[in-house]
């Protein structure tokens, strides 16, 4: 679903417009613009952690690093997916196959953490 990847660059865009914007609180109203109708998809985990892993680390351009989430898989795998991306980019391409990279053949299912990343990358907000 494209729409997490579109919540973490619109969340990136209100950290960086100030306005005492935390990552915490502008993935909670990027998913919130992102699906207005559907609380589940405002509240799934694993896009949120990878996203807050991703910038708790330093690791998100404009993002100052942080204690944001408490999720270790999540920021684990984005972190994986983020240096993958840096060896071969074209991966961005097919998050299957980078999801598969990730978690190294393990029979675990995605649940949206290389949409973040994937559209976090495409729109250069990544830091190596």
């Amino acid at each position: 679903m494209a729409c997490y990847g579109d919540a973490a660059v619109r969340a990136v865009a209100l950290v960086r417009q100030g306005d005492d914007q935390s990552p915490v609180r502008a993935w909670d109203t990027a998913v919130v613009e992102a699906f207005p109708h559907s609380k589940s998809s405002q509240e799934k985990g694993c896009p949120r952690s990878a996203f807050l892993g991703l910038c708790e680390s330093g690791r998100v351009k404009g993002v100052p690093a942080g204690t944001y989430t408490r999720s270790k898989k999540n920021k684990e795998y984005a972190l994986i997916a983020m240096d993958l991306l840096k060896q071969n980019p074209a991966l961005v391409s097919d998050v299957s196959l980078l999801w598969n990279m990730v978690v190294a053949g393990t029979p675990k299912a995605p649940n949206h953490q290389m949409a973040v990343v994937g559209a976090l990358w495409t729109a250069d907000l990544l830091l190596p």
